[in-house]
């Protein structure tokens, strides 16, 4: 379990969730994402290809950072999400709040260079 942190584009930071994103681990996430964005970089893209589950605090989290991405004038994107996490997503209204992309190529292609 853990976060990985990969510049792909200039400005555009791809996050890797490996595992579980919950109560647990929420914190780690939010602060590695708030210290990129300190840093300079406000276009973020999470790649849920190796994620089993979220919980309502994991959630709560990314609707967290998505607010303050955007006040930085950035975007957060989603991506690979399964089925479970897809419904997830849209049980709680939330695909409506998140751009969410099939894959992570699919989600870093729609921030132009």
């Amino acid at each position: 379990m853990g976060f990985s942190l990969t510049q792909k584009k200039p400005g555009v930071v791809m996050v890797g969730v490996d595992g579980q994103l919950i109560v647990g681990n929420r914190q780690e996430l939010k602060q590695k994402v708030l210290d990129a964005l300190d840093g300079g970089t406000n276009k973020f893209v999470i790649d849920f290809s190796r994620t089993g589950y979220i919980d309502s605090s994991g959630l709560g989290v990314l609707v967290s950072l998505s607010k303050k991405i955007r006040e930085q004038g950035g975007d957060l994107r989603l991506a690979g999400l399964n089925d479970d996490l897809q419904t997830l997503f849209e049980l709680t209204k939330l695909d409506t709040l998140f751009s969410i992309a099939k894959t992570p190529e699919e989600a870093l292609a729609a921030f132009s260079p």
